[in-house]
């Protein structure tokens, strides 16, 4: 069977979870399948994949005109596929246009959704009328639905209430656990002003509304003074948000000693390290799916503080492996009825770890094991294949 993988990231450009998933889904499908990954951006070396660019005549037009773009080309490219697999929105334009064109079944797997993204209105203008277009068309002509969670299955059928329910499947995300594992070297916290003698807590992630950090640097005002915060926060949205986080991060620095801001997207062994050495990891997002990076952390040992939305709950053992904050919304943007309410819940947890690093520890090492038992990638490329499987058979 060839199966072609549609997406805007895939290494070396990988800069979010759907990225990462579409990396170790390709790599563990290519046991089973013959696969074609057809991404974003410039030629790759590796055999079966092809980058594509924006057309030239597109260069200067909207951001969601130009993947529009890209995806009529990569859905040319695509066929003699048995099969289409879109990844976001910025693929499912493609996998769309493949289906109508070729008659190929199309499975889309939805890390997000548009409609709970609003504030992307801030980064696409008037292209968020049309992302969100893009999505709902691919979405309801699906031949099947992948949700990374139970609460993105039922984000799919809140939002999209036309599609069937028995279309919609849940298969998690996954974890190397081989890649994703302690390192207990220092050379990566030193050369980048961490020091390993004093407890920290770190975040990892995009500066964009969706990951919280806005809420983690005022919850940060609290935080045990003796702790550093380690942010590895890049890639922001949009101009504003880079600017509001720059203004609240020299903010805290003027409270407080141990901040340490790396701006830009590091490769994953030094990302390892820095979260094998953390006392806590923290994911304040509001709005996740399910969120690759919370497994991350679990397998390298460390405990998480979470914020108990979306798929989070699912991954993150409240209690067991790490402690989720509560969170109260109502607004179409995620954001906290209470924001000081949330900031405080937060840092109360992140203190309850600092002040307890046995604690920290046992929740570290149960979140590894989980890690290993529970999502492992080539059962979710079983998982996956048999799915297609059952919409290819004659």
């Amino acid at each position: 069977m060839r199966v072609d993988l549609l997406s805007r990231e895939y290494p070396p450009e990988v800069y979010g979870g759907a990225g990462v998933h579409v990396e170790y889904l390709a790599r563990e499908l290519r046991r089973l399948a013959d696969v074609r990954v057809r991404c974003f951006g410039p030629p790759r070396p590796e055999e079966g994949v092809t980058g594509y660019r924006v057309p030239e005549g597109l260069q200067e037009a909207n951001a969601a005109l130009r993947v529009l773009g890209v995806d009529l080309e990569m859905a040319a490219g695509c066929a003699g596929a048995d099969l289409v697999h879109s990844h976001t929105w910025y693929a499912n334009f493609a996998g769309h246009v493949a289906k109508m064109l070729y008659g190929t079944p199309h499975v889309v797997t939805t890390h997000s959704l548009e409609p709970l993204r609003p504030w992307k209105a801030e980064q696409l203008g008037g292209g968020y009328t049309l992302s969100s277009w893009a999505e709902r068309g691919a979405l309801a002509t699906a031949d099947a639905i992948i949700a990374v969670s139970e609460g993105m299955r039922r984000d799919v059928l809140a939002c999209y209430p036309e599609i069937p329910p028995e279309r919609v499947n849940v298969i998690h995300n996954g974890i190397d656990t081989g890649e994703y594992a302690p390192d207990h070297g220092v050379d990566v916290l030193s050369r980048h002003g961490i020091d390993p003698g004093r407890p920290y807590v770190v975040f990892v992630g995009r500066i964009t509304r969706q990951k919280g950090l806005v809420h983690l640097l005022h919850a940060a005002r609290e935080f045990d003074p003796g702790a550093q915060l380690v942010l590895c926060a890049g890639a922001p949205d949009t101009p504003e948000i880079a600017e509001e986080v720059a203004g609240l991060v020299r903010g805290l620095e003027q409270e407080r000693e141990g901040v340490v801001w790396i701006s830009e997207m590091l490769p994953r062994p030094e990302v390892i390290q820095i979260l094998t050495h953390a006392t806590v990891f923290v994911c304040p997002s509001v709005y996740e799916p399910m969120g690759i990076v919370n497994l991350e952390a679990m397998a390298c040992e460390t405990a998480v503080v979470a914020t108990a939305t979306g798929g989070i709950p699912e991954v993150v053992a409240d209690g067991s492996t790490g402690l989720l904050v509560p969170i109260a919304q109502s607004a179409a943007d995620g954001t906290p009825d209470d924001p000081e309410r949330f900031a405080a819940d937060l840092a109360e947890r992140v203190n309850r770890l600092l002040a307890d690093p046995a604690l920290a520890a046992e929740l570290g090492a149960a979140g590894r094991v989980r890690a290993v038992e529970h999502f492992s990638w080539p059962r979710i490329a079983e998982r996956t294949m048999d799915l297609y499987r059952s919409l290819t058979r004659p």
